[in-house]
């Protein structure tokens, strides 16, 4: 039943194959962001700066709600991989039905929760008049897409645990090629902006979505091929996956909720500030695509290896992701920081707003190194079912603490280099708490015993 390309993950080279699981994780975050940078260029460059602003405007409040999700699709492939790592093929069957119900459920949650809150989040945010409308008529067409964005992102979490990282990447290529062929129709051609950009986002994420169901359903033979029949809940597998899910779900919401407090503080320097961040998240999304890759292969690696009871191979595994984040990271900080200009000019030929997106880049990239800990040593500590204590240290100590700093110290220095700082501060002490838990907190062997008692 398994193939050589999943055993490996439990007894290959340990960089090899951290790196072959990464890669296809990272060129398909990749294309999943060019559903929205495809937004972004074609957006800023046959639309203008206000539209521009009007997209960047819905990101925080739209990572918010699909953050949420995400994080329970989290719970799903570490509940998944654990049961791969043992050899339970009957577990795996019944973790799958149910995350894929869950999966439909929710998503038809969000699409409502969206559209209808769409407006009033957009307000409450302090978007300017000029932009609002469009924003919310933005935020109503990308929510109707959510049942199969999340049914995407609950396929290649199942496929994932399971080992497979590369069909996810291909089908996110033709999804986004189809993304991209939309937009140019509908933006260029018919010139229906930004209702043009976000159509071509869903329609591009229902592409996904079927292509990864079709894949998932044609597995004849394996534990995870669906048959209508078996669509259910299982109580004690849907458990499974809140214990972890839903940490991680707070989590992210808590992320998203103070990335929503910066948005509204960007807000207050005017619409060429809040396109330049808009921007600057288009191209900052590089960085964190592949911190986050890195996390989803660690937490597969250690989630898998821990299922089969090989503790030593997960501390070997986090100390080489460790090395692997850092060479990278250093790399994409370097090259931001000297090709900050020209990158900006990609999106936006408004001066005020190179202008402003530079210094944004000049403050950030050099202390993306500060935040690795975090995504490497909460994706291993996740993978082996601790949840808890990694939720704890981002809730207060990341997103708390950057929340402090928005209130106190923006007020008494309102400058947008203010605001950015909030980032490595909190980074800088999240990263050593990370690092004392991973170290001294004996969670590995709670982990352990917890195990064998299941």
């Amino acid at each position: 039943m398994r193939s050589v390309k999943q055993t490996d993950i439990l007894t290959g080279s340990i960089p090899k194959q951290l790196l072959l699981f990464f890669l296809p994780i990272w060129f398909g975050t990749l294309f999943q962001q060019l559903y929205n940078t495809a937004d972004t260029l074609i957006v800023g460059n046959f639309v203008g700066t206000n539209a521009l602003a009007a997209v960047g405007a819905t990101g925080s409040f739209v990572n918010l709600l699909v953050g949420l999700f995400v994080g329970l699709c989290s719970g799903a492939g570490v509940v998944i991989a654990q049961s791969w790592g043992a050899h339970d093929p009957n577990a795996v069957d019944r973790q799958v039905h149910t995350a894929l119900v869950l999966s439909v459920g929710i998503g038809a949650v969000l699409t409502v929760l969206g559209f209808v809150t769409a407006a009033p989040m957009m307000r409450l945010m302090g978007t300017p008049a000029e932009i609002l409308d469009t924003s919310a008529q933005y935020l109503r067409i990308y929510f109707l897409g959510m049942i199969p964005q999340m049914l995407y992102n609950m396929g290649t979490n199942i496929l994932r645990a399971i080992g497979d990282s590369k069909r996810p990447l291909y089908f996110l290529i033709a999804a986004s090629l189809v993304n991209i062929a939309l937009d140019i129709l509908f933006i260029a051609g018919f010139g229906w902006g930004v209702t043009g950009a976000a159509l071509a986002t869903v329609l591009s994420q229902v592409a996904s979505a079927v292509l990864t169901l079709r894949c998932i359903v044609g597995s004849e033979g394996m534990p995870w091929h669906i048959r209508l029949e078996k669509l259910r809940l299982h109580a004690d597998v849907f458990k499974a996956i809140c214990t972890i899910g839903v940490p991680a779900a707070a989590q992210s919401a808590m992320y998203n909720i103070s990335n929503i407090f910066i948005q509204s503080s960007m807000n207050s320097f005017g619409t060429s500030t809040i396109a330049a961040w808009g921007v600057y998240g288009k191209i900052d999304f590089v960085f964190w695509m592949t911190i986050n890759s890195l996390g989803i292969a660690i937490t597969t690696f250690a989630g898998q290896n821990f299922g089969a009871r090989q503790y030593d191979r997960v501390r070997r595994g986090v100390r080489v992701c460790l090395v692997m984040a850092a060479g990278i990271t250093l790399v994409i900080s370097t090259v931001f920081y000297n090709a900050a200009e020209p990158l900006f000019r990609l999106f936006s030929q408004d001066d005020a707003v190179v202008a402003v997106g530079v210094g944004m880049m000049h403050v950030l990239t050099p202390v993306y190194i500060t935040y690795i800990c975090i995504e490497v040593l909460a994706g291993a500590l996740r993978g082996c079912g601790d949840v808890r204590i990694p939720t704890l240290i981002t809730v207060f100590f990341v997103c708390g603490l950057r929340m402090l700093w928005l209130f106190i110290a923006v007020p008494l220095h309102h400058e947008v280099a203010t605001v950015e700082l909030s980032y490595p501060i909190t980074w800088t002490l999240a990263s050593l708490l990370f690092i004392v838990y991973y170290n001294k907190g004996n969670w590995l062997q709670r982990c352990a015993e917890r195990q064998e008692k299941a």
